[in-house]
C-alpha cells in the first residue's frame, strides 16, 4: 500500500459541478496544504440543463451525450482546483442522473417517473458497497456530503447523503464484508451548509441593486425554506479568499451548467467574490474543536 498523506478528505457529491459550488475553496486549500483530497461523484449529470446553445444537442432529450461531456468538464474543474483523485461511484455512468422537478412549494423533488438505472432507484446497500472499498482504501479523516434533504431536495443529493452515511457506518464495522478491505471508522463527518444570515445579506444586496429575478421569489426578510442552515448549527467555516480565483475558474469549467450571467455570478457582481470564498459546514460526527469565535476554521481541527 502506498504511503497515505497525513490528512485525508473525502467528498461525496451527486453530479459534476456540485463539488465546486459547495467545496471549491475547501478542496483547493487542502490540496495546496498537501492533504489528500478525493472526490466521488455519483452520476454524470446526464439530465442537466445545457446552457451553451451550440451544445444543446447533447441534452438527454436529444443525443443524450451530456454525461460524457460533463466528464471532461469535471476533469477541467478538478485541474483548476488541483484535485488529482476524482472518481465516479462504481464506474462512470453506472448510476444515472435522476433529474428533478419543482413541486408546488417551489422545492426540488423526484420526477413522477424515474428510470430503472437512475441513482434514485439504486439499491442502497449495493451503492454503499461501491463506496466502502474507497473509504477503506483511503482511510479518510473527514467525510463531506449533503444533509438529509440533499441541501435543496434534489433526489440525487438525497441519495448521495444516504449512500455516504450508510457506507461510512458499514465501513467501520470489522466483520462487515472483509473482502472490501480493512475496517475504517471516519473520525469526522460534515454536511455542506448554506448559512442563513449570509443568504439573507446576499439577497438583500441583490434586491437593493434592483435585481428581482435572481433567486426569484425569495424574500430576504421572509422564510427561505430548508436549503439554508440556521447560523447556530454552523460548526466550521472555511474562508479561502486566496483560492477564490481557482474556484471561479473551476465553476467556469462546468460551462454547460453555470453561466457567467447566471445566479452565481450575479451574487458575485453585487457582493464581490467573498460570497463564494466562504464555505460552511455542520459537524454531524466527531468532536468539534472551535476557535475563540466559537467556530472551527479547519475540517481537521482536533484530530
Amino acid at each position: 500500500m502506498s504511503e497515505l498523506p497525513d490528512r485525508r478528505l473525502l467528498l461525496v457529491h451527486a453530479h459534476p459541478d456540485d463539488e465546486t459550488i459547495n467545496n471549491g475553496v475547501t478542496m483547493a486549500r487542502y490540496v495546496a496544504e498537501g492533504a489528500g483530497v478525493t472526490l466521488i461523484t455519483c452520476t454524470l449529470g446526464e439530465e442537466g440543463e445545457v446552457l451553451v446553445p451550440e451544445l444543446s444537442h447533447l441534452a438527454s432529450s436529444e443525443t443524450d451525450q451530456l454525461g460524457e461531456h460533463r466528464i471532461g468538464e469535471l476533469a477541467a474543474a478538478m485541474a483548476e482546483l488541483g484535485v488529482t483523485d476524482h472518481r465516479f461511484l462504481g464506474a462512470a455512468g453506472k448510476y444515472r442522473d435522476t433529474g428533478m422537478i419543482y413541486n408546488d412549494e417551489g422545492n426540488a423533488d423526484v420526477p413522477p417517473e424515474t428510470r430503472k438505472d437512475s441513482f434514485w432507484q439504486a439499491d442502497l446497500l449495493a451503492a454503499a458497497d461501491d463506496l466502502i472499498p474507497i473509504i477503506r482504501e483511503l482511510r479518510p479523516h473527514v467525510l463531506v456530503t449533503y444533509d438529509q434533504y440533499g441541501n435543496y431536495g434534489h433526489p440525487d443529493h438525497i441519495q448521495a447523503h444516504r449512500v455516504a452515511t450508510y457506507a461510512a457506518a458499514l465501513a467501520g464495522i470489522p466483520s462487515y464484508r472483509e473482502d472490501l478491505g480493512e475496517a475504517w471508522d471516519i473520525p469526522k463527518i460534515y454536511w455542506n451548509a448554506m448559512v442563513e444570515s449570509r443568504w439573507r445579506e446576499g439577497l438583500r444586496k441583490l434586491r437593493e441593486s434592483g435585481d428581482t429575478t435572481t433567486f426569484e421569489g425569495m424574500d430576504p426578510e421572509g422564510p427561505l425554506g430548508p436549503f439554508v442552515t440556521p447560523d447556530r448549527f454552523i460548526d466550521c467555516v472555511i474562508e479561502g479568499a486566496q483560492y477564490i480565483d481557482q474556484k471561479m475558474n473551476a465553476l467556469k469549467a462546468h460551462a454547460t451548467q453555470i453561466t457567467l450571467d447566471g445566479p452565481f455570478f450575479a451574487l458575485s457582481n453585487n457582493l464581490g467574490n467573498e460570497v463564494w470564498a466562504s464555505e460552511a459546514y455542520r459537524l454531524v460526527k466527531g468532536t468539534a474543536a472551535p476557535g475563540p469565535d466559537g467556530l472551527e476554521h479547519d475540517l481537521f481541527a482536533g484530530l
